[in-house]
C-alpha cells in the first residue's frame, strides 16, 4: 500500500475524534494553545501534501487556518443535503480568500500563462515584421455576441477555428451555444446527445470537498456568485443504499436522504488526487452552486473543403 494511502487513513481517523473539539474551541474569542492531536493531524497533512513553512510564525498561522478549515468542513458536513463528505484536502492550510485567488476563474493573460509564452521578448530576432492570418481565410467571420455575456466563449471559438485551420489545413465552424438555465433539463439533453458542456459554478464548497453529491442551499453556496469553470461530463442517480445512516470519513455519524438523488458529474482541474479522482458531483435539479447559470458549449462541424494556410506578410 502506498505511503499516501496510509497517511490518508491516519488523517481520517485523527480528524474524526478531533473536529468537534476544534469547532467548540473556535466559538470562543481566544482558542488558546492548539491541542497536541491537532498538531499531529497537521504534521500528517504536511507529509501527505509536501507542505513546509519558512518560519515558526508562518507555521503557527497555517496551523490556525488548518484548524478553522476543519471546523468549517464539519459545519458543511452537517448542513449538506446530499451525500457529500467534507474534510482535509490539499487546500486545508489556505484561507478562503487565498483559495479563491489561486484557483478561481481568471481571464487575464498573465493568469492563463499566455504572456510568458507569446510575449514579444520571446521572439527575438526571428520575429516577422508583419503577420495577418485574415488574408488567407483562416480567421472566421466576425460574430455579434449581442447581450449573451459570452465574449470569452466567442473568442475561444475563434481561437479553435483558427488553430484547427493552421494545424490541419481545413476549416471547422465552432458555434458557441448557451443553454437555458432554470432546472437545467435543456442542458441534460444537450449533454446526452452532443457532448460535454463548460459550466461556471460557485466553488466555495470545493475547498473542503472529498466525495459524494453536494446538495447546497442558496445560503450555503450562493448560485449567483460563480467563480470557477469546470467541464460537465455526465449525470445520473445515486442508489438508495447511499442514503442509509452511516459514517463520514472525517466526522463520524451522519444522516442522509434515503431516496436516490439525481446528480451532475463534473471534471475539475486540480489533479486526480482531489475529490473523486479529480471529479465531483453536484445535485441535479436545484441549481446547486449556480451550475445552470452560464452553461456554454462549442459545436464543431466537419469541414467541407481544405484550405492551404500560411500567414501572409
Amino acid at each position: 500500500m502506498a505511503p499516501t494511502v496510509h497517511l490518508s487513513c491516519l488523517l481520517a481517523l485523527l480528524v474524526a475524534g478531533l473536529a468537534q473539539g476544534i469547532k467548540d474551541s473556535l466559538r470562543g474569542q481566544d482558542p488558546g494553545p492548539q491541542p497536541l492531536e491537532l498538531k499531529e493531524v497537521f504534521r500528517l497533512f504536511q507529509m501527505q501534501y509536501n507542505r513546509s513553512y519558512p518560519n515558526p510564525a508562518e507555521y503557527a498561522r497555517r496551523l490556525d487556518i488548518f484548524a478553522q478549515n476543519l471546523a468549517k468542513a464539519q459545519r458543511l458536513q452537517e448542513e449538506d443535503l446530499g451525500t457529500a463528505e467534507f474534510g482535509v484536502t490539499q487546500f486545508s492550510d489556505l484561507t478562503e480568500e487565498e483559495f479563491v485567488q489561486l484557483y478561481g476563474s481568471q481571464v487575464a493573460g498573465e493568469a492563463l500563462g499566455v504572456s510568458r509564452k507569446v510575449g514579444s521578448e520571446e521572439w527575438g530576432e526571428s520575429e516577422p515584421q508583419t503577420c495577418d492570418w485574415r488574408k488567407v481565410g483562416t480567421i472566421s467571420p466576425v460574430r455579434d455576441q449581442r447581450n449573451c455575456n459570452c465574449c470569452w466563449a466567442m473568442a475561444a471559438a475563434g481561437n479553435i477555428e483558427a488553430l484547427w485551420a493552421i494545424k490541419f489545413r481545413d476549416f471547422v465552424e465552432v458555434s458557441v451555444q448557451r443553454m437555458a438555465g432554470g432546472r437545467g433539463w435543456g442542458m441534460a439533453r444537450h449533454l446526452a446527445t452532443e457532448g460535454p458542456i463548460t459550466v461556471t459554478i460557485n466553488m466555495k464548497l470545493l475547498q473542503q470537498y472529498q466525495k459524494g453529491v453536494i446538495k447546497a442551499t442558496p445560503t450555503t453556496c450562493d448560485p449567483t456568485l460563480v467563480d470557477h469553470s469546470v467541464l460537465l461530463v455526465g449525470f445520473g442517480k445515486t442508489k438508495s443504499v447511499e442514503g442509509r445512516q452511516g459514517k463520514a470519513a472525517s466526522f463520524g455519524s451522519y444522516a442522509r436522504p434515503r431516496r436516490s438523488m439525481a446528480y451532475w458529474t463534473l471534471k475539475n482541474s486540480w489533479g486526480p488526487q482531489w475529490g473523486e479522482e479529480g471529479y465531483f458531483r453536484l445535485h441535479r435539479g436545484s441549481n446547486t452552486c449556480g451550475i445552470t447559470k452560464f452553461p456554454v458549449t462549442a459545436r464543431v462541424d466537419k469541414p467541407k473543403k481544405q484550405h492551404q494556410v500560411s500567414c501572409p506578410p
